[in-house]
């Protein structure tokens, strides 16, 4: 049997004014047919689990489509249309299927489209028909939509933050696609949108205030006719009407199992709620708690999460690092122009330099000081474990590592990049350990990878496009009311199940 594979993947920051460009996918992954396998099937994304699943029970996998773009603003209304007149028309060259296997992430927005996933996955339902089993993976930090659960028949989504089993996904979608295809099973979804946002501060899946609702998840599991349950953080920097959290439970041919299941898990996560409010942390105050407790202390820099689709060049954390004079410092600003400069100075030339908050007013303002060209680098490395997002090849382009008199060393590069990799500091001759404080620009997603050198991690408070608090931020489209903005929100999941 042949089953075919489609992945389109962006988080989009609707709170950027800058848009996301078919330019942007282009530089990530734009790729058909034979070319999907190529990028995709060894990595540590959930389209690898799809290849893998496959070949262990013998169905022949046909990779049709494949689009992701690093997170950002709203996709150009030009760039989504053509993005999926491309999918679409590579699924209708893709032959005779008898399933497809698909990946959205869950919190796409378009200009023309702010249901992104659920205009694509409506499309691709159409053009196949009713009867195609379609089974996909989400991204935890999906904002949910009646359209993604209409269009699927059973959607899976990461049951970690930061996402390290993204493949291990990928492998559970593909092996409930063989057992569908089989007759073993017959999947049925239901899905419940509790008025809710999940403060992104929260959502750290190991964490205390997370470990009830995923025992309780994978509790579910252990009952017979459930096949999968997905509990959904939602994407709070998308400004549309499906942004909060989401439930979903997959049962065996009886949606009543599925409906309990979902409802259980809707109920017992909203009457919770008040457990998932941030607790956040000033800079000043993280910056005075870094300078004393062991280090390398990570400060997480939550207004400038690159994985949220921030610009990454936030000077918030740096200005407070030199104020309070700490010393053994490292922050990385993504400024090309700086970046230019430094070049052109050359290794061990001493320059000044204003670095930093040139992408808006939310940001900061640029960082001015003296410094010293430590070293020029092309910007690539590679990560060969599994870390948030599959990602293992990474290009930051032309990139600068300077430092101050004050022992504040800044990696400047000309892409933004996610902080997913302690390669990104080794490739460019920086030893992580050698710091006393290490700002990584995110939230959860870093911690995989500096918590193993990292005693101690702060989630800081600061302003941007990604703010931890979120009345910072101004919402034109949620759904209203909603807590916490509305705190005297009522809502009864099994009320809801039975609209």
């Amino acid at each position: 049997m042949r089953v075919g594979i489609i992945a389109f993947l962006q988080e989009s920051n609707t709170f950027l004014r800058q848009k996301t460009t078919l330019a942007q996918f282009q530089h990530d992954v734009l790729c058909e047919g034979e070319e999907v396998r190529h990028r995709l099937a060894g990595s540590h994304h959930e389209v690898g689990g799809f290849f893998t699943g496959l070949a262990e029970a013998g169905l022949t996998a046909v990779p049709i489509f494949a689009a992701r773009a690093l997170p950002y603003g709203t996709i150009e209304a030009e760039a989504f249309t053509e993005l999926q007149h491309r999918l679409l028309k590579a699924l209708t060259h893709a032959g005779p299927l008898d399933g497809l296997l698909v990946a959205p992430h869950g919190a796409t927005v378009a200009e023309n489209a702010p249901d992104a996933d659920g205009a694509w996955l409506s499309a691709v339902r159409e053009q196949v028909g009713p009867d195609m089993p379609i089974i996909g993976t989400l991204d935890l930090h999906a904002n949910l939509s009646p359209a993604m659960v209409a269009a699927c028949t059973a959607l899976i989504s990461y049951r970690s933050n930061p996402h390290l089993d993204q493949k291990q996904r990928g492998l559970d979608a593909a092996r409930m696609m063989a057992r569908t295809l089989r007759g073993e099973i017959h999947p049925v979804m239901t899905a419940l949108y509790p008025p809710m946002v999940m403060n992104i501060e929260r959502q750290a899946t190991a964490e205390p205030h997370c470990r009830p609702l995923y025992a309780l998840a994978d509790a579910q599991l252990q009952r017979q006719g459930i096949l999968s349950n997905s509990l959904l953080h939602g994407f709070p920097y998308a400004d549309v009407a499906e942004m909060g959290v989401g439930v979903i439970a997959v049962a065996d041919g009886r949606y009543d199992l599925a409906r309990e299941a979902a409802v259980e898990l809707a109920d017992f996560w909203w009457q919770r709620r008040h457990d998932f409010l941030g607790a956040l942390i000033s800079v000043e105050e993280a910056v005075r708690r870094a300078a004393v407790l062991p280090g390398p202390v990570c400060l997480l820099d939550m207004g400038d999460n690159v994985g949220g689709g921030a610009p990454g060049d936030s000077t918030y954390l740096a200005h407070e690092l030199h104020r309070q004079r700490v010393r053994r410092s490292f922050i990385c600003l993504a400024d090309p122009q700086a970046v230019a400069t430094a070049v052109t100075a050359g290794v061990g030339a001493t320059l000044q330099l204003a670095v930093g908050g040139k992408s808006d007013n939310l940001h900061g303002a640029p960082f001015e000081a003296d410094f010293r060209v430590v070293g020029i680098y092309d910007g690539q490395f590679q990560e060969s474990e599994p870390r948030h997002g599959g990602f293992q090849r990474f290009d930051q382009g032309r990139t600068a590592v300077v430092e101050t008199e004050s022992g504040l060393t800044i990696m400047l590069t000309t892409e933004r990049m996610v902080p997913f990799s302690l390669n990104q500091l080794t490739s460019c001759g920086l030893n992580p350990r050698d710091f006393q404080v290490l700002v990584a620009k995110g939230v959860n997603a870093p911690v995989a990878a500096y918590a193993p050198v990292c005693p101690h991690l702060l989630r800081v408070d600061t302003p941007g496009a990604t703010s931890a608090n979120l009345d910072r931020l101004q919402y034109h489209h949620r759904r209203r009311p909603m807590f916490p903005f509305e705190p005297e929100t009522v809502w009864n999941a099994w009320e809801a199940a039975a609209r």
